[in-house]
């Protein structure tokens, strides 16, 4: 599919995917869960989100041939830390490197270890192509580069990222941006990316960036522990290892791309949100970034002894997955074919708690966990940060359930009960938003931290066609954000027509041109206002005890500005109970999906069901 992301965030993609997660969540395993398992009679209702999805899609066309390489462009050479490069020019005048290395290939004896330094090269090395996604499992939008649901793609070589300059990069002087993709910790590359508007409208350098997924880069085993050669390959998160490593290659090669290694801004969206939330309290991140932006990620972790071991929500404790291998040392689990690892970690999986969270290792996250570090100054690394979600986050996976939609023809959609549709979005929305803004930015504001920046996404102008109207439908879903930041509109393949409009065009161009620059100027100045203030978007004021978000949206919605007010568990509860218009079937559904978001109050969003 297309990209900015090429067809669906790696988060939407991640949700649907079937077998390896299951769940769009994108690295939030139990806003998965919350949607699905309430309505389910029985076992996993995933097989009835991919019915859904693969009909809404695969009806639409047929699959395009792929686009032939860009011819290398002699004027993109440049010289690395690890040899010399060249690369290509895009149409906007971009140039652009894909699949460079930035650690060595973590395969044989590397499996299951920090990231070890790539390897220098002679000669001039062409980087035009793709890298080679890192292994997962593929799901219903893989139905476009020709993969069915369910199979295994990848390889283990797969620690590569792309750069984008700007034509006229100062320098060594121009922001540095690096991008983390989300999917669930399970799905997704690099490839899915095209941030080359961003770029060039901004004069930024962007980075996108691959590091393992699934139970290569999130894995707590002893065996693993008592072979490490060094304190690092002491670790669970090797992803979080992976991405500073990533951040280490940055800050040795980004003056060769006209890059400020003092100005590195690290953005994520969803897991990848989650994953910058992870570098913010890494002590191996230390140094290595200077702001963060968080869009739609969670700030939750798990601790070492639960992933390895169980004895919590998550059921693919590593020391079973060894024992079901018949591996129990480190070289006959690192010796596994990686069909078979993947396999055991399916059939594990139970649906949409496969997904691995980030482990509290000691080593790439502190003991303490992700929240406490985050509270913590001698943990925090400090930095201005943005986060934020969007006001209708869980519409995009409402959209495909037919518990909750009617399809006609298989293809259009239409909600069953408009106004519970709504309902159930909202509250698990707001939760979404509770978790991932208000708790957070409390935490790092109250600790005394950098400022904090917080936002609400809510354009809600997609289009029409027919029965299905995607205003009603999607709203201002999960990853409707993104074609904003990049400037790019292309995100659910060949629904994009549909989603994005002629009568649209102006409003999110101008939208977008105002998000991209917040972006841009939290880049340059760890300020979205920019310093000096240059006047050019509303005024975005820091979060404060009583809360500040900027809401983005078009003309049409009120535009971007500042609304008031902090949202709470305590509050959603209020809300529940009192909630009218609502069966007592359906409050029970709302309040078992809100408990699945968060075990430790589920005895009160029941009581406040009643």
């Amino acid at each position: 599919m297309a990209s900015v992301i090429a067809g669906g965030d790696s988060g939407m993609r991640g949700r649907l995917e079937g077998r390896s997660h299951a769940g769009l969540m994108c690295g939030l395993c139990k806003a998965g869960q919350a949607l699905s398992r309430p309505f389910a009679a029985e076992g996993s209702s995933m097989r009835f989100l991919i019915i859904a999805t693969a009909a809404l899609f695969a009806a639409c066309g047929r699959t395009p041939a792929p686009a032939p390489l860009p011819a290398a462009d002699p004027g993109t050479q440049r010289a690395t830390a690890q040899g010399d490069v060249v690369g290509f020019t895009a149409e906007n005048g971009v140039k652009i490197w894909r699949g460079l290395p930035f650690a060595a290939p973590p395969v044989g004896d590397l499996r299951w270890r920090a990231p070890r330094a790539p390897a220098p090269w002679s000669g001039l090395r062409e980087a035009v192509a793709p890298a080679a996604i890192c292994p997962q499992i593929s799901n219903v939008f893989n139905a476009d580069e020709g993969h069915a649901p369910g199979t295994l793609l990848g390889a283990e070589d797969c620690l590569y990222l792309d750069v984008y300059a700007p034509a006229n990069a100062d320098p060594k002087a121009t922001p540095v941006m690096v991008f983390i993709h989300g999917g669930g910790n399970v799905w997704g590359s690099a490839r899915q990316y095209d941030p080359s508007n961003l770029a060039a409208n901004e004069n930024v350098l962007v980075v996108v960036v691959q590091y393992r997924l699934g139970p290569l880069g999130w894995f707590a085993h002893e065996a693993i522990r008592d072979a490490a050669e060094t304190p690092e390959d002491k670790a669970a998160s090797f992803a979080l290892l992976d991405l500073a490593a990533a951040l280490e290659w940055v800050k040795a090669n980004a003056g060769a791309f006209g890059g400020d290694a003092s100005r590195v801004t690290i953005f994520g969206e969803s897991a990848g949100g989650h994953n910058v939330a992870g570098l913010l309290a890494s002590p191996r991140a230390k140094g290595l970034f200077h702001r963060a932006i968080i869009q739609s990620g969670l700030f939750d972790s798990v601790a070492a002894a639960e992933a390895e071991n169980g004895g919590g929500p998550d059921i693919n404790p590593a020391r079973a997955i060894g024992e079901r291998l018949g591996a129990r040392d480190a070289a006959a689990l690192r010796a596994v074919p990686l069909d078979k690892l993947f396999a055991v970690y399916e059939l594990d999986s139970g649906g949409f708690a496969s997904m691995p969270r980030m482990i509290a290792d000691g080593v790439a996250l502190p003991e303490a966990g992700l929240r406490a570090a985050l509270a913590d100054a001698a943990t925090f690394n400090a930095a201005p940060v943005i986060t934020g979600t969007n006001r209708d986050e869980m519409k995009l996976f409402q959209m495909v359930d037919p518990r909750l939609v009617n399809r006609t023809f298989g293809v259009f959609f239409t909600a069953k009960d408009a106004h519970f549709y709504d309902r159930l979005a909202d509250y698990q929305s707001r939760l979404w938003r509770i978790r991932s803004v208000d708790e957070p930015a409390a935490l790092m504001t109250g600790a005394g931290h950098a400022p904090v920046y917080a936002y609400r996404f809510d354009w809600d102008e997609g289009g029409r066609f027919l029965w299905t109207d995607l205003k009603k439908l999607l709203g201002a879903a999960h990853a409707i954000e993104i074609p904003f930041v990049m400037n790019r509109f292309q995100l659910l393949g060949r629904l994009d027509p549909v989603m994005w409009t002629k009568a649209s065009a102006e409003e999110r161009e101008a939208l977008s041109r105002q998000m991209g620059g917040y972006w841009a100027a939290f880049a340059r100045d760890g300020d979205p206002n920019g310093v000096p203030v240059d006047g050019e978007r509303p005024e975005w004021a820091p979060w404060k005890r009583d809360g500040a978000l900027m809401r983005l949206d078009g003309a049409s919605g009120g535009g971007a500005g500042m609304i008031a007010g902090v949202d709470s568990v305590d509050r959603l509860i209020a809300d529940l109970e009192s909630e009218g218009g609502l069966t007592p079937a359906q409050k029970k559904i709302i309040a078992d999906a809100l408990g699945l978001w968060l075990p430790a109050r589920a005895a009160d969003f029941a009581a406040a069901a009643g």
